[in-house]
């Protein structure tokens, strides 16, 4: 799919393929092309979600749901560099991030660590949205997805996003799924992520999101 072409080249190859039937699709749900983006993920369903807010809104209205071809490791936060873990949290993406020219065909980079892993001394890096069906650490959706969810977000960005957010969760978090975890090594820091992941659920606006003492803070997106 192009590997072998040039990072602005292989992406803009990537979005001649993609647009008119990414256009179409936004259309029939009163949504365009360019439009602000939002993603989340889910390490048990092995699901990327990708979510679109309409310019001139304040919602924001699922678009696709993606399968995750590959995701290292097992439920549970990214603790140190090597340990196979896909992190957990709460994350964004700048134009910087994006990586045209991977090796795994087109990527982001999500910006693990972030100010709640420094924190609590975590450490690892690279940690990507990316091509391609191998990971480590990282989510591979297969090059035919991130050629569709690279130019979604791409083209998010070129309008004036000046960033897109990533939330990354262990599963979808119910009362009834967490209940089962109550007595796990992850129970508080799940319930941590619930909030933000709860606040989204409520209004389908992003929260904006502070660390504070060693923990997450939310308020409600603008």
């Amino acid at each position: 799919m192009g590997e072998a072409l040039p990072g602005p080249e292989r992406a803009k190859a990537a979005a001649e393929r993609t647009r008119p039937g990414l256009t179409r699709d936004l259309a029939a749900l009163g949504l365009r092309f360019g439009d602000p983006v939002f993603l989340r993920a889910f390490k048990e369903e092995r699901e990327l979600e990708v979510w679109v807010q309409a310019r001139g809104g304040r919602h924001f209205r699922l678009f696709r749901s993606y399968r995750i071809a590959a995701a290292s490791g097992v439920l549970g936060p990214k603790r140190a560099e090597g340990d196979g873990q896909v992190p957990e949290g709460f994350y964004f993406v700048r134009p910087a991030a994006m990586k045209p020219d991977s090796a795994y065909h087109l990527a982001f980079n999500i910006g693990y660590p972030n100010a709640w892993d420094r924190h609590h001394g975590r450490t690892g890096s690279a940690i990507m949205v990316h091509g391609n069906e191998v990971s480590v650490g990282c989510l591979a959706m297969t090059d035919a997805k991130i050629e569709e969810i690279y130019t979604l977000c791409d083209a998010a960005l070129r309008a004036g996003q000046p960033f897109f957010r990533v939330h990354l969760f262990p599963f979808r978090m119910s009362a009834e799924r967490l209940a089962r975890e109550v007595a796990g090594p992850h129970a508080g820091f799940w319930a941590e992520l619930r909030e933000g992941y709860d606040l989204f659920e409520r209004t389908r606006i992003p929260p904006d999101v502070e660390v504070k003492d060693g923990r997450y803070r939310f308020t409600p997106g603008a």
